[in-house]
């Protein structure tokens, strides 16, 4: 699980921890990989709000490619 989320500006901190700690998990363990062509586990990833969205950047656990998650807003 995370400990720390260093790199999530203060409003993307606030949304990812509004989020229940499952659902949390869910979401990291289901993000599309271009590269490998199906979910995949986001590694070494920052968050940041867009738009009242919440956008989680990081890496593909397999490929180590570039993916992202985007969060909606409620």
């Amino acid at each position: 699980m995370i400990e720390s989320l260093p790199n999530f500006t203060r409003p993307a901190r606030q949304r990812w921890e509004s989020i229940p700690a499952d659902i949390r998990q869910r979401l990291l363990t289901n993000v599309w990989c271009g590269h490998c062509r199906h979910g995949v586990t986001i590694t070494d990833f920052s968050g940041i709000m867009k738009r009242g969205d919440l956008l989680l950047v990081g890496k593909c656990a397999k490929c180590h490619g570039e993916v992202a998650r985007v969060i909606e807003g409620s």
